[in-house]
C-alpha cells in the first residue's frame, strides 16, 4: 500500500489562529494528524476513559473555551465510532466552545436515506438530528451516498467531492483510451460527469439483487473493447459489484480496468475478491483507514483537501474552487 499526495494549486498553507482547535476521534487519528500538518497546527489533546464494561469518555485535555472546535471524525462501524463523535461534540459545547464544527471524511449510515420498504428507518437522517442535538453548528463531509442527505441538516454543509483528487490522479497516469463507466445505475450520474469533465465515452453497469450486498446478475451498456475503463463510485464494502464489473469489462475486451473509489469500507470477503479479481487497479482516499495491505490499492490523501477547507471556513473564505466537476 502506498499514500500518495495530490496537491493542486489551490492548495495554500495559511498559519491558523490560536483560537481555533483540531482534535480527532480514535477513527480518523492518523488523518486528523495529517490535517493538522498540513495546516501547520498541532492535534489537540483528547482522552479516552474506557470503562471494564465497554462505556468510554472522550475528555479534551485542554482548554475549548471561546474556541471554534473542529471535531475530525469517520463514523464508520463499530457504532461506537459515532458515539464517540457524539460526545465529543457534547463536550466541547459543555466546554463552552464557541463554534463546533464536525468533520466527518466518512459519513456512515448514509446508506439509510430514504424508506425503500415499510418499517425500515431512515438512518441517515436520524444520524443528522443527533448531531445537531448533539450541538454541531458546521458539518463537512465528503461523497456523501446520497446528496440529499445535505438537507438532513439545520445546519451548514461544506460537501466535498473526491474528484478534486482523483481527475488530477487520473491524468497523471495518462491513459491513452480512457472511458468512463458506472458499476451500477445509481452511479450514472457521477460517472456521467466524469466522462463530460474528461472528454470521454461513457459505460453503464446494469445489475440486479436478490439479497443487500449480493450481486445476482450483470451485464454491461456501451462499448468497452479496446478501452482504459475506470469505474468510479462513492464506496466500496464487500467489493462484490466492483470485482464482477471489472471481469465482465474484460470479458467484453477492455484493455485495462480501474476503480476510482472514495470511501474504503472493505468488510467481508472484500479483499480476498479484490486480489482475485482481474482489477488492475483500486484507488481510494484515506476517509477511512485500510484494515489490511494490498499491492492492488493506491490510497490518495485527502488531508490537503480538508486541511485547506478548514482554513477557507475559519477564514470566511469560499470553497467553491475545489468543486472540479
Amino acid at each position: 500500500m502506498e499514500i500518495i499526495y495530490i496537491c493542486s494549486p489551490i492548495f495554500r498553507r495559511k498559519m491558523i489562529s490560536p483560537h481555533v482547535k483540531i482534535f480527532a476521534g480514535s477513527a480518523s487519528e492518523e488523518l486528523g494528524k495529517s490535517i493538522a500538518q498540513s495546516s501547520e497546527s498541532d492535534l489537540g489533546k483528547v482522552s479516552m476513559l474506557r470503562f471494564s464494561d465497554g462505556e468510554f469518555q472522550p475528555s479534551f485535555e485542554e482548554t475549548v473555551r471561546g474556541d471554534s472546535v473542529f471535531i475530525i471524525q469517520s463514523t464508520i462501524p463499530p457504532a461506537d465510532n459515532l458515539m464517540e463523535l457524539l460526545l465529543m461534540v457534547d463536550a466541547a459545547k459543555r466546554a463552552s466552545a464557541k463554534e463546533i464544527i464536525a468533520v466527518v471524511p466518512y459519513f456512515g449510515f448514509a446508506r439509510q436515506d430514504r424508506k425503500d420498504k415499510p418499517r425500515v428507518a431512515i438512518g441517515a437522517k436520524l444520524v443528522a438530528n443527533m448531531l445537531s442535538a448533539a450541538g454541531i453548528t458546521r458539518i463537512i463531509t465528503m461523497d456523501l451516498h446520497a446528496d440529499q442527505i445535505q438537507g438532513f441538516f439545520e445546519v451548514p454543509v461544506d460537501h466535498l467531492y473526491a474528484s478534486s483528487i482523483f481527475i488530477p490522479y487520473l491524468k497523471s497516469i495518462n491513459l491513452g483510451n480512457l472511458i468512463i463507466a458506472a458499476p451500477d445505475t445509481g452511479g450514472t450520474k457521477r460517472a456521467n460527469s466524469y466522462a463530460k469533465f474528461l472528454d470521454c465515452g461513457l459505460a453503464i453497469c446494469y445489475k440486479q439483487r436478490k439479497k443487500a450486498n449480493e450481486v445476482a446478475d450483470m451485464t454491461v451498456i456501451g462499448d468497452v473493447a479496446g478501452k482504459d475503463v475506470v469505474l468510479v463510485d462513492d464506496l466500496i464494502d464487500t467489493a462484490g459489484t466492483l470485482s464482477k464489473a471489472a471481469d465482465m469489462m474484460f470479458d467484453h475486451g477492455a484493455k485495462s480496468v480501474r476503480a476510482l473509489i472514495t470511501h474504503a469500507v472493505l468488510s467481508g470477503p472484500a479483499y480476498e475478491r479484490i486480489e482475485n479479481s482481474k482489477l488492475t487497479e483500486l484507488v481510494v482516499t484515506d476517509t477511512i483507514p485500510l484494515k489490511h495491505q494490498s499491492d492492488k490499492i493506491r490510497v490518495l490523501t485527502v488531508a490537503n483537501l480538508f486541511s485547506n477547507v478548514i482554513e477557507n471556513v475559519i477564514h470566511k473564505k469560499s470553497i467553491s474552487s475545489h468543486f472540479l466537476i
